[in-house]
């Protein structure tokens, strides 16, 4: 997925890490009369509770209401990654590595943007994965949004 600009990643950043939570990424999407929508995905060992969505949510709201980074009318949503746990990171590649995943790019790459398929990691800037027992690599930018498919 694309990750929100970086100043406002660290922003989040800043709050989310000292709470003891893991930033899994933060995306800033829409605009015009809807407003923005700044989605913060958080985890933790122990896992996520709508009280800690909740904490995060209080504590963020402070700092960006401080910060003032997004000009725009906009509402913010703190949750968990969930078991389709999205991707930002080069680092989300390597991590999960040997997991199923499906990717959406930007544009077309062999006639397609979809693709599903076993996560093979990341070097470079590019991303790898098998699908259909061939490793495709795609450039990191180009990749709209990568999901881990959960298996049970």
């Amino acid at each position: 997925m694309r990750q929100a600009p970086d100043r406002l990643v660290g922003l989040v950043e800043r709050v989310v890490g000292p709470m003891g939570y893991e930033l899994v990424g933060v995306q800033l999407q829409g605009r015009g009369a809807a407003g923005m929508l700044l989605r913060v995905f958080i985890d933790h060992a122990d896992g996520i509770t709508l009280d800690d969505c909740a904490a995060v949510s209080h504590q963020l709201s402070g700092a960006l209401d401080v910060e003032d980074p997004i000009r725009e009318r906009y509402t913010l949503e703190v949750s968990s990654p969930g078991l389709d746990r999205p991707l930002f990171t080069l680092a989300d590649y390597e991590r999960f590595a040997g997991h199923r995943a499906k990717l959406r790019l930007a544009r077309l790459a062999d006639g397609r943007r979809n693709f599903a398929g076993v996560l093979r990691g990341a070097s470079g800037g590019r991303i790898r994965i098998e699908v259909d027992g061939q490793v495709l690599e795609f450039p990191h930018g180009d990749v709209e949004s990568a999901r881990l498919v959960p298996e049970f």
